[in-house]
Formats: C-alpha cells, structure tokens, sequence
C-alpha cells in the first residue's frame, strides 16, 4: 500500500471559488430536500402519499439538518406524468389534500425552521386545462387556440406533422385534433407527452397568468419556486426543422452502448460548438425570468427565490440564468452526470465555479432526483457508458455495494462545495434504484411511448421506506403503494438507521450538521496538493481564515496518505490500520 502519486501539479493549492460574505441570502448555501409527494407518507392508506402525510414527517427533515423543502407538482392534474400536466395550478388534487393541507404543511414547515419551494411548470398544461379543452373547442386563429402551439401540418392533404420535432419521452413532438366538424385540423405542440401541450409564449396572456399564478403562492407562503423545463418556454422563430442529431432529443433513439462523449476535462467548452436545438435554450426565455424575479422581489420578506431546471450546456450558457435579474439558481447537471473519474469531477467543478462567478451566482449542487437513476446505483454501473433511462431486470445491474461506496464518498463531496445543494428524499438512506420492477406497473410516459425500449423514471420513484416490518415499511398504514416497493428496501428503512453509527442516514445527518456549523457553503475552494489523477481534494476555507476543511475522496485504486497533521471528522468509509484512504472513501479533515 502507498500514497497517490502526485501528476497534475498544475492544480496545487489553485483557488477556484472566492468566499462569500457572511450575510449571503440564505439560498446561496441553502441545502433543499426534494420530496416526491406521492412518495414520501401516506396519511390515508390510499397508497398515494400526500400533504397530510408529508407535514406529519416535517420533523425528520428537521433533524435530518436541511434548510428548505422543494415540493414535486401537488395540483389537480389526471396524472398522465405524475402531476407534471397541470389542469389548476391554483388548488391541490384531492389525491394529494386541500388547499388548507398546503396552508397547514407550509405553517409547519416555517414552525419548524424550513422553507418551502413548489414546482412550477410553465412550458405546458395538461390538456384537461380549461384553456386547452377551450382551444381545441374553438376554431383555427382563434385567441384560445392562441394560447398554444398551433400549426397547420405540411403535405397537401396537411397530413404530415409541421416540423420534425420529436417528444422528449418518445414519438413525435406533435398531435393533430379533430376540429368541431369531424374534419382533420391543426397540429399542436408537445415536446413532452401528448396530454402535455406547449404553451404559446409570444402570447402575453401567458406572461400574465404565469406572473398572477406566483403571486398567489406567494400570497399562501411559500418560499420559491423550482421551475420546470426552464430552458424550453421560448422556441425558435418560425418553428423550424432541427438539423442536428435528433437522437440527442428522441427517447426512441437512444442507445445504452453507444460510446460516450469525451470526458469533461477533455471537451473544448466552446458555446458555439455544434447547432443549438431550436426548442431548447433560446435567448427569448430570459426576459420572462426577469420580469418574475421583479415580480418576486416586490413581495414582503423574506426573499423568496427561483431555481431553474435547465439542461442547458455548455455551462456559460446555463449561468445566463442566474445572472443578477434573473434567477437566484440552476441545477448543476452536468455535475450529476459526471462520472467517477476524478478528472472528470475536478473539471466540471472547476469550470461550474468559473461560469456561475462569472455571474455572481452560487453554484447549485446535485447527484439524484425524480428524473434520473439514483446516484447509488448510478454509481455501480460500468463508468465508461452513458447514464441509462431507468433500468429493468433484463439489462445490467447496478454492484450494489460499489454504488452505495461511492455515492457516500461522491456526496461528501458535494457538501463540501461551496454554493448550494439539493438531496434527493431517500438518498440519505443510500436507497438504491428499484431495477426489478415488473412493467406492468411501470406509469412513466417514456416506458409507454417508446414501447418499453426507455425503462423510464419509476426506478427513482418509489415510495419511501419509513419502518421496516410495517405495513409498506411505513410508508403508510396499508399496504398499498402506487409503485411496488422492492423487499430489499426494509433495510433500508429510516427505522433500521437512525442512531446507528456509520449508517448513511447518520453519515448525512452529520454532514449537514457539520456544514451548517462551519458555514462550508459560504467558504472558499482550493484545490489541496493531493489532487492528482485518482484524487479529488479540495480545500473549503472560511472567509476569515479561522477554519481550513479538506474534502478528499479517492477514486484510485492505492490508498491515499492525508497530510501531516490533518484530523478527519467525516468518512464515508473505513480508513485502512495506518489512517489510509482506500478506493472509493472520502474524508472531512481539519487542516
């Protein structure tokens, strides 16, 4: 056993992040816990969690150390995506509660010290909105029909769809109706599921609804908004065919073999490079974002805030987003999706610090959520293929113990990064994917539109585990679950963790209390000497010099020496008989 050998001295001691002052707003270092409301407590025994359930579990996110709750979609919604296709954004579905649920859940959430930030998803309604029953009700040009995307098709029979946009979850991007007369009509746009028209937001009847639509939760309370599909609201002038890749776009055209990008250090981050979707990213969104952080500011204290859900490369276009005027953050995805290379890990935290800086943005952090398999099976998954869409029992598993080993080790990196974070529920727990899931019970669209070729998000959606030997482990009193939940997931449970030392619900507990204490997120980031090829680590200082935290995890297969005088606080793993750092263990340590 030995020490890495140092290879990229270039990175010594290299400052990357400057400290923030320490009257930073809160959501600058703010650690939020997402919860996926059909899937965290079940008050009823109906198998479908919901608002009763969730305030009565308040408490645990308390000691669990978070500072806010971002809530999934809660509206009246069929539920053709789990609450995505919104018919009301103004009242709750009664699968979910009331409007007085919501009153009493944001109540207990300020009680109790935690923030509250909803979904908000304004690129489509459901098409059981009364807007859209209103628009296909109503004759080509007329203004209902002008709340969304309408086009004639092409052909001369116009049979032919306008453009040859594709639905992000499979299948084209288009559905023709039938107009009043029986006749074939217009097409109208949907880059997700058919239920899921576009909105027109040429139309400034949007702009207003959308405005009138946060200043009524804002009204009920709540803390902010995480705002979904951020970066598709505004399309491309004249709708034009895509000439690029449209396999990069179609859910049917993706192949789990296909040969991965370059690695992040290796890739040139030129935002130019290669053509720019004409339904993504479009420069027009940006001043629908200011007029809302306008809207925003103008509300009473405290300052409430707008993350944006933006898959949106190269990252100095993403930090377009948190520019001062607009939002306060943007999910850092291409961090999520790195993979466990340490020089892949470096450059994008690297070069995620130079974008959002360059913007006076905090960085926002995050290794899971209800879109993506979950960080600790992600992570026992071959390192050299591309991130899967859900994964089911006839395709590669996950190495459970791998991906639970490296996920504690990829997270304690993540906490020692100054900027903000959001955790996932259940990834405290080290839940792994559900990857056995027999498909008749599978509702994401992305299954049913590609005809099982995408496995799709149910894996990452299953309801939690609470108590091992109850009744769906807790979840709630019956044992009805909307998903099935795995057997192997009563070990999981809260119950079986908490209070036992090394346990991950332990381990994050106790990251987040030491985060908070010495205010990591608001320090500064270094890169230590002992970053090399296989090593990530990093230096977190505070502004004023009185505290120095190295976060190193070891992605080699030798184990680490740490430096001289260094005391850890914080493992993820066992540390071999000499204080080494083996493969696949971070460590906190007092410089």
């Amino acid at each position: 056993m030995g020490r890495v050998t140092q290879t990229t001295p270039d990175v010594r001691s290299t400052t990357i992040h400057p400290a923030d002052p320490a009257d930073a707003p809160w959501w600058r270092d703010a650690v939020i816990y997402q919860i996926y409301p059909r899937s965290w407590a079940d008050s009823d025994g109906d198998g479908i969690g919901d608002l009763p359930g969730i305030t009565a579990r308040l408490p645990y996110l308390r000691d669990l150390g978070v500072d806010a709750v971002w809530l999934s979609p809660f509206y009246v919604s069929p539920m053709n995506d789990a609450g995505y296709d919104v018919a009301d954004y103004r009242d709750i579905d009664p699968i979910f509660g009331s409007l007085a649920d919501a009153d009493a859940l944001i109540a207990g959430a300020h009680d109790l010290g935690l923030k509250v930030l909803v979904d908000l998803v304004p690129n489509h309604s459901s098409s059981e909105h009364e807007w859209f029953r209103a628009a296909v009700a109503s004759p080509p040009g007329s203004p209902e029909r002008g709340r969304y995307i309408f086009r004639e098709g092409r052909g001369v029979d116009g049979s032919q769809p306008p453009n040859n946009w594709p639905s992000v979850f499979g299948g084209a991007g288009w559905t023709r109706v039938t107009e009043a007369d029986g006749s074939p009509g217009e097409w109208y746009l949907h880059l997700f599921d058919s239920t899921q028209p576009d909105y027109e937001w040429n139309n400034p009847e949007i702009g207003d609804e959308f405005v009138s639509i946060l200043e009524f939760w804002c009204d009920r309370g709540v803390d902010g908004f995480r705002v979904d599909v951020a970066n598709a609201l505004v399309k491309e002038e004249g709708l034009p065919d895509f000439e690029g890749p449209l396999q990069a776009f179609d859910a049917t055209d993706h192949n789990p073999e296909a040969a991965l990008p370059p690695p992040p250090e290796e890739r040139v981050d030129d935002e130019e490079s290669g053509p720019r979707a004409p339904m993504w990213d479009q420069d027009g969104v940006h001043e629908i974002y200011r007029r809302w952080r306008t809207v925003l500011e103008a509300q009473p204290s405290p300052e409430r805030i707008l993350c944006a859900e933006a898959w949106v490369k190269p990252g100095s276009r993403l930090a377009r987003y948190v520019r001062p005027d607009e939002m306060h953050q943007a999910f850092n995805f291409e961090f999520l999706d790195t993979h466990w290379r340490a020089g892949s890990l470096r450059a994008v935290i690297e070069r995620s610090y130079r974008d959002n800086d360059a913007v006076g943005a905090p960085t926002t952090w995050v290794l899971s959520n209800h879109d993506v398999v979950r960080h600790a099976s992600r992570l026992g998954l071959d390192q050299s293929l591309p991130r899967p869409n859900g994964i089911s029992a006839d395709r590669a598993q996950p190495d459970a113990d791998l991906g639970l080993r490296r996920a504690r080790a990829a997270t304690m990196v993540m906490l020692a990064l100054p900027g903000s974070a959001y955790v996932y529920q259940g990834e405290e727990l080290g839940l792994p994917e559900s990857t056995e899931m027999p498909h008749e019970f599978r509702q994401d669209p992305t299954f049913h539109r590609t005809e099982g070729k995408e496995i799709g998000r149910d894996g990452c959606r299953v309801p939690m585990p609470w108590v091992k030997d109850a009744p769906s482990h807790g979840f709630g009193p019956s044992d009805r679950t909307w998903l099935p939940q795995p057997d192997s997931y009563g070990a999981y449970a809260v119950d079986q963790q908490v209070g036992v030392e090394g346990s991950t619900l332990e381990l994050y507990r106790s990251l987040l209390a030491a985060r908070r204490e010495g205010r990591l997120g608001l320090g500064s980031a270094s890169w230590h000497e002992l970053s090399g090829d296989e090593v990530v680590a990093l230096v977190n200082s505070a502004a004023d010099g009185s505290r120095r935290t190295l976060a190193l995890a070891n992605l080699g297969q030798a184990p680490v020496a740490l430096p001289e005088g260094a005391r850890v606080t914080h493992r993820s793993g066992e540390l071999t008989p000499e204080g080494l750092v083996p493969t696949d263990v971070a460590v906190w340590a007092v410089l």
